[in-house]
């Protein structure tokens, strides 16, 4: 079985903050001192980073989860809690991370040591010591730690190489860049013996080097499903040069040039821009061709021509890098939304919306009277009652803030 895995899902979640510390000063004959309760601890961050030491994606296919650890409480007489340790996650060069529901690409990681913080840890709370004023000299109540941000991720690996071998099954790809490089693809005389992409380093000589990709053999409709050779259309996306093979001694009678004409045609469906990168066409099986070629033809059995290929493939390798040098991460950072905005749900019913918002709830014990005071004068401060008024809010509507729910009072 195949260890090569291009495409999985993962969960991953930031660790939760610790909660902030309720604790007051006991000193001599002062029973009830000032606040002294430390803040909790950050949790811990995850990120993605490009390893080119990692070459498939297999280690999410059965354990997809992944979390950082959660920050530590705060202790009294100040003490703040330790932040949960970040966690990295290695993955192959070239991989792309999808948001799972609505595709949308995230960040692509082309090149080694590029990251992307794939999942924020909650923040800590703050202990009651940074509540203390000259109004609230006694404050009885902390912030808890606010969880760690969730994602579902659909990740997808998009080789590099500098070279992708593009042919017809059977073409003689993986004979090639067995006889060119160290790699050992599985070889044998039926369709489709390539399942997955073999990846192969050509060294022409100490100073020059360059990678090939054998890709999985593309038929006739490639772009639009057919045969096994679109599953891996993608890795030769990267790909600076393309080298399309024609077969010279065809088993089904389709002639080199109807060959090239249909595997241009195929990758110009799945990627116009595809046709506009250098490539070379060769005609190979050499030594027992059927059919005539006037172009380049290589023979992988008696390395005829194979040499010539090797220099063409390196000429347009390193014209390319030249042109195009090493791209950096893309990474896509959707910014939070500041302050907060409301979305009307129904018949008396709305709901505020926005990080800030979010946050005066999700970081306090709403059981209380004193925190519910506390967080009532946080949302003046962000304008609530005005931005509910405006959007036709009426006394007694139920207002949501993420799981918590009050009725509108409207301020006289």
């Amino acid at each position: 079985m195949s260890q090569f895995i291009d495409e999985v899902q993962l969960n991953v979640r930031g660790g939760d903050g610790g909660a902030g510390c309720v604790s007051f000063r006991r000193e001599g004959p002062v029973a009830f001192g000032g606040p002294n309760g430390g803040d909790g601890g950050d949790g811990g961050d995850i990120w993605l980073v490009a390893d080119r030491n990692v070459s498939s994606l297999i280690a999410f296919k059965d354990h997809p989860h992944r979390r950082a650890k959660d920050g530590v409480h705060g202790k009294g007489k100040d003490q703040h809690g330790k932040r949960g340790e970040p966690l990295e996650i290695a993955v192959p060069e070239g991989t792309v991370a999808h948001d799972l529901y609505t595709g949308e690409v995230l960040a692509d990681l082309p090149n080694h040591g590029d990251r992307w913080l794939a999942a924020a840890g909650g923040r800590g709370g703050r202990g009651n010591a940074k509540f203390w004023s000259n109004k609230r000299r006694a404050p009885e109540f902390a912030e808890q730690g606010e969880h760690g941000h969730e994602h579902w991720l659909r990740l997808e690996l998009k080789l590099m190489a500098d070279v992708a071998l593009v042919g017809f099954p059977n073409v003689g790809k993986s004979t090639l860049i067995s006889v060119i490089s160290a790699a050992r693809p599985k070889i044998a005389d039926y369709p489709f013996t390539t399942l997955v992409p073999n990846l192969g380093v050509v060294a022409v000589d100490s100073d020059t080097n360059f990678v090939v990709a054998d890709v999985p053999g593309l038929i006739e409709g490639a772009s639009e499903g057919r045969g096994l050779g679109h599953q891996f259309l993608r890795h030769i996306e990267r790909a600076r040069v393309l080298c399309v093979m024609v077969d010279l001694a065809p088993a089904d009678g389709i002639g080199p040039h109807e060959q090239e004409e249909i595997l241009l045609r195929e990758l110009g469906a799945y990627r116009p821009e595809l046709l506009e990168r250098p490539r070379i066409v060769v005609g190979t099986k050499a030594d027992m061709a059927t059919e005539e070629w006037d172009g380049l033809s290589i023979s992988a059995i008696t390395n005829q021509g194979v040499r010539d290929l090797v220099g063409r493939m390196a000429s347009l390798v390193h014209q390319a890098r030249q042109e195009q040098p090493e791209s950096e991460g893309l990474v896509i950072i959707r910014p939070e939304p500041e302050g907060a905005r409301v979305e009307r749900l129904g018949d008396h019913e709305f709901r505020l919306v926005g990080r800030q918002v979010e946050r005066v709830v999700a970081l306090n014990d709403v059981s209380t009277p004193e925190v519910l005071n506390f967080i009532d004068h946080q949302l003046k401060r962000l304008n609530i009652p005005r931005l509910l008024a405006r959007a036709g809010a009426m006394e007694g509507d139920i207002i949501w803030i993420a799981e918590f729910s009050f009725e509108y009072q409207p301020d006289s």
